[in-house]
């Protein structure tokens, strides 16, 4: 992937080989981070080409050309005070220019990407309406499609997590339920999810789903879970294999 996303900016400009460009569209059909990333820096490149570059006006050109000749003809008798005067003052109509060209261009580039930042925070709202939108289809395979999508949030606020975490206590599918706890097992460290996950296990039934989530309460040592458990052992309906693994993992825990 990190091959990838070092080619992306040639791939916008058409600067790769047919093989290249063909190994890239594939790779982003495919991979979600690198769509996000190549989507990113589109709306970077565009917004770089749609910027107006402000210089010098013909005028300021011509003023500064007539000064400079009148220089010139003022001090014809004083040849070395009127060289370095001379120098002086181009240089410093020189770094006039360069600067106010410099401050146009970095106000350009700064909107720039005060815009990409707009942009970006705008899509991750409509991806979090979107994946909680989802979440309450009725169908069982959009839910999970919902849940899916936490992968495009590094930092989830509390709606999201409460949204996945009512689909791990209240969904009727199974699948839906233990996809919602491999999503939220990548914000296990939270202290929020690490809660719901100790919740969870006191009112799950299904066996796959118990198993993911002890995986999980172990893996975060989280030591709240060990009462739990035990429950669960006392449960004439908790599977054998369920029971064994509690077994193996719980002195992790005390």
């Amino acid at each position: 992937m990190e091959h990838i996303t070092e080619l992306l900016a040639d791939y916008i400009d058409n600067k790769l080989t047919d093989e290249q460009n063909n190994t890239i569209a594939i790779h982003l059909k495919a991979c979600t981070e690198c769509q996000q990333e190549f989507k990113q820096l589109q709306a970077l490149f565009a917004a770089f080409k749609a910027e107006e570059v402000t210089l010098p006006s013909s005028h300021l050109e011509q003023n500064f050309l007539k000064a400079l000749e009148e220089e010139q003809q003022i001090n014809t008798k004083q040849k070395e005070q009127t060289n370095f005067s001379y120098f002086l003052k181009i240089a410093a109509g020189v770094a006039l220019l360069i600067g106010a060209f410099s401050m146009g261009r970095y106000t350009h580039m700064r909107q720039a990407n005060d815009d990409l930042i707009v942009q970006q925070n705008r899509t991750m709202e409509v991806q979090q309406t979107a994946m909680i939108s989802l979440l309450e289809n009725q169908s069982a395979s959009k839910r999970i499609q919902g849940v899916n999508l936490i992968t495009e949030f590094e930092n989830p606020d509390e709606e999201i997590v409460s949204a996945l975490a009512n689909r791990m206590f209240l969904d009727d599918n199974t699948n839906v339920r233990l996809t919602a706890v491999e999503a939220l097992s990548a914000f296990a460290s939270s202290e929020t999810v690490k809660t719901a996950f100790i919740k969870a296990l006191a009112t799950e039934k299904d066996p796959s789903v118990q198993i993911a989530i002890i995986e999980n309460l172990v893996r975060i040592q989280a030591r709240k879970a060990a009462e739990p458990m035990r429950r669960l052992l006392e449960l004439e309906e908790t599977q054998p294999f369920v029971k064994a693994e509690i077994n193996r993992v719980l002195p992790e825990l005390i």
